[in-house]
C-alpha cells in the first residue's frame, strides 16, 4: 500500500510543503515543492504536523464527551492553551492512568491545509503528530534532537516539543518533564536519543549529569522513512463526494419522471385508502343494523360484534344451551388440541369468564406450534402467542372465537 505523507507547518500558508512517499519494503520517495506538484493516486495520505505545532495533555473528561472533537473539548484544557478556545482543534486521543489525554492543534492552520489539499484533489486524509511517531520502547522516553532543539517522546499517548539546548546541556523543559514524572515515582529507566540531523552534537556525559537519568545513542530517525504503522492518527478527514457540475442536468429528467410517478402514487394510496375507510363505514353500519334487529332493546352500540357474542351467550343460557365460552365446549377442544402430549405435560389449566390458560412443560417447540395450529383449527383463539415461564414452562391463554 502507497502511503503519502505530507509535512505541514499550521503557523505557515500552506503554499508548499515537504513530502514523502512510503511503500511496502521500498525506500521512501521525498521531495519538496508545491502543492500542485504532490504525488497523485497515493492509496492512503497522512498531513504531519510538527511537534512544536500540536500540544499534548492531560484532562479529566465525563464518559459523554470522550471521542469528540471540536470546541468541546477545548474548554476542558482551557488552562493549557493561550487564547479562545474555540479557535482549537482539540481531540481524545485514550485514557492513561485515571486521565484522558488530548491533542490541541490550531483551528484555523487545520482548515487553511484542508482546503489547500482539497484544492489539489486531496480530500481522505490521516492527521498526525511527529511527537508520536517517534519509536519507542516499554519504559524508556524517545527524544528527538537535531543539536539544539527537539521533542519527546514519553508514551503511547504523550510527548511534547522541547525548548533549546545544547551538547552540553539539556533543554530546561525537559529536565521540568522529568522531575514532575519523578515526583509520582514514574522516571523512566533511560531516555533514547535520536538524531533528526546528522552528527547532532550531543554530550552523553554532561546529559546525564543533568538530567539523572541514563541516555543512549539510538539510530538517526526521519518521520519521512518512519514506518507506515507509526503514529497516532489524532484525526481523519473523510472524502467528501461531490457531483460533477452537469450531473444535476443530466439527472432532472429523471428526477421529473420520479416526481410523477411519485405524484401518482400518492394519488392511488390516497383513492385506496378512502375506498376501504368506505367499505369499513358500511360494513360496520350493517353490523349495528343487523344487531338492533336481532337485539331491538339495546340502549348503545360500542362494538356490534362483541355485544353479538355476548348476547349471543346470555340467550344461550337462559334457554339452558352451552355457548362456546362454556368451560365444557371449551375444555373439549383444549382436550383434542392436547391429545399428543405426553402424561405430566399440561401442569395446569384455569379458566375465568371465557378464558382458558394452558400451563405445559416438558414440551418441545414443535409440539407448541402444533398444539396452537390445531387449537385455533377448533375455532379457539390464542391470545399473545406463547409466552415462557419460569423453569423452562410454557403458557398459552385461549379464548373462544
Amino acid at each position: 500500500m502507497s502511503l503519502l505523507r505530507i509535512y505541514g507547518l499550521l503557523r505557515e500558508a500552506p503554499q508548499r510543503c515537504q513530502w514523502a512517499l512510503v511503500g511496502d519494503g521500498r525506500e521512501a520517495v521525498v521531495g519538496e515543492g508545491s502543492l500542485a506538484q504532490l504525488p497523485q493516486r497515493a492509496e492512503r495520505v497522512q498531513l504531519v504536523l510538527p511537534a512544536a505545532d500540536v500540544l499534548i495533555t492531560r484532562a479529566r473528561l465525563p464518559q459523554s464527551a470522550k471521542r469528540r472533537t471540536g470546541a468541546m473539548l477545548a474548554y476542558a484544557v482551557e488552562e493549557e492553551i493561550v487564547g479562545d478556545p474555540d479557535a482549537n482543534q482539540v481531540s481524545w486521543l485514550g485514557s492513561a492512568g485515571d486521565a484522558d489525554v488530548l491533542a490541541v492543534a490550531d483551528q484555523q492552520g487545520l482548515k487553511a491545509w484542508h482546503d489547500a489539499l482539497d484544492a489539489v484533489g486531496i480530500r481522505g486524509y490521516e492527521v498526525h503528530c511527529e511527537t508520536l511517531m517517534l519509536p519507542r520502547m516499554e519504559g524508556e522516553w524517545s527524544l528527538a534532537w537535531n543539536g539544539h532543539e527537539g521533542f519527546v517522546r514519553t508514551s503511547d499517548l504523550e510527548g511534547g516539543a522541547t525548548d533549546r539546548g545544547d551538547s552540553a546541556s539539556p533543554p530546561l523543559s525537559l529536565r521540568l518533564m522529568l522531575d514532575e514524572v519523578k515526583a509520582r515515582g514514574e522516571a523512566p529507566s533511560s531516555i533514547a536519543v535520536y538524531a533528526t540531523v546528522p552528527d547532532a552534537p550531543l554530550k552523553i556525559d554532561a546529559w546525564q549529569r543533568a538530567l539523572g537519568v541514563a541516555l543512549r545513542t539510538a539510530e538517526p530517525w526521519d518521520w519521512r522513512s518512519a514506518p507506515p504503522e507509526a503514529g497516532v492518527s489524532l484525526m481523519k478527514e473523510r472524502i467528501r463526494w461531490r457531483l460533477p457540475p452537469d450531473t444535476l442536468a443530466r439527472l432532472r429528467p429523471a428526477a421529473w419522471i420520479m416526481t410523477a410517478v411519485l405524484a401518482i402514487h400518492s394519488l392511488a394510496l390516497v383513492a385506496d385508502w378512502t375506498r376501504l375507510a368506505s367499505e369499513q363505514r358500511n360494513l360496520r353500519t350493517r353490523m349495528e343494523s343487523r344487531f338492533r334487529a336481532s337485539f331491538p332493546q339495546a340502549v348503545a352500540i360500542a362494538d356490534p360484534a362483541l355485544q353479538m357474542r355476548r348476547n349471543l351467550a346470555e340467550a344461550r343460557h337462559a334457554v339452558g344451551q352451552p355457548d362456546s365460552g362454556d368451560f365444557l365446549p371449551m375444555i373439549s377442544n383444549v382436550a383434542a388440541a392436547l391429545r399428543q402430549v405426553p402424561p405430566g405435560g399440561l401442569r395446569i389449566a384455569s379458566y375465568e369468564s371465557g378464558r382458558m390458560t394452558l400451563e405445559l412443560a416438558g414440551v418441545q417447540n414443535d409440539g407448541i406450534r402444533s398444539i396452537v395450529a390445531r387449537l385455533l383449527q377448533s375455532g379457539l383463539r390464542v391470545d399473545q402467542g406463547v409466552q415462557a415461564a419460569p423453569g423452562g414452562k410454557v403458557v398459552i391463554t385461549v379464548r373462544a372465537s
